[in-house]
């Protein structure tokens, strides 16, 4: 009976040992690869949101400027409908044209009216689509920063094989995740 017996040298000891470095390499830079994935992912759903939600502010705008425009015209077709009614014909003719014109000027301001508030309407709804288009940006924008201060750390774990450094680059990516999820609640 033949007994075989190893005998790791020192150069055995190093190969064993840059291969354990190798595998934390490797798992720093899928790490990595997973964590750049999730922060372009997170990256385009908030400019996303953001885009979106300026374009809904930016109809809002252009909604209350139109109601604006519309009460001014109001206002108009008022003075106007004051002057008419409080100016003297020479005679019965000439007042019941005036009356006539008066009344046409008030109806006026009335479909005016209802344009304005139209108009009102639609730039509180355009507003409120802002708000909730904008609701989750900054959420993202801590989620992305957190996933960024991830993948910074697993880059320094490589650099110094400091493993409590991938330790905090988890928990920092954890949050990130969590700020992400919650974006969308």
């Amino acid at each position: 009976m033949s007994e075989e017996y190893e005998v790791h040298g020192q150069h055995d000891h190093a190969v064993e040992h840059a291969a354990h470095e190798d595998n934390l390499g490797r798992m720093v830079a899928m790490f990595t690869a997973v964590l750049a994935t999730i922060g372009a992912i997170i990256s385009y759903q908030n400019g996303s949101s953001e885009s979106l939600g300026l374009e809904h502010k930016n109809e809002a705008i252009l909604k209350k400027t139109e109601a604006s425009d519309q009460w001014a015209y109001y206002q108009a077709k008022g003075i106007k409908e004051v002057v008419v009614a409080h100016a003297v014909g020479a005679n019965e003719a000439e007042r019941q044209a005036l009356a006539a014109e008066a009344k046409r000027y008030g109806a006026e301001k009335a479909e005016i009216e209802k344009k304005a508030r139209a108009f009102e309407e639609a730039s509180h709804a355009a507003d409120q689509a802002s708000e909730r288009a904008f609701k989750p940006h900054h959420q993202l924008a801590q989620a992305l920063a957190l996933v960024q201060v991830a993948i910074a750390m697993a880059a320094l774990t490589v650099l110094t094989r400091q493993r409590w450094l991938l330790l905090m680059a988890g928990i920092s990516a954890i949050g990130g995740i969590t700020c992400w999820v919650i974006a969308w609640l």
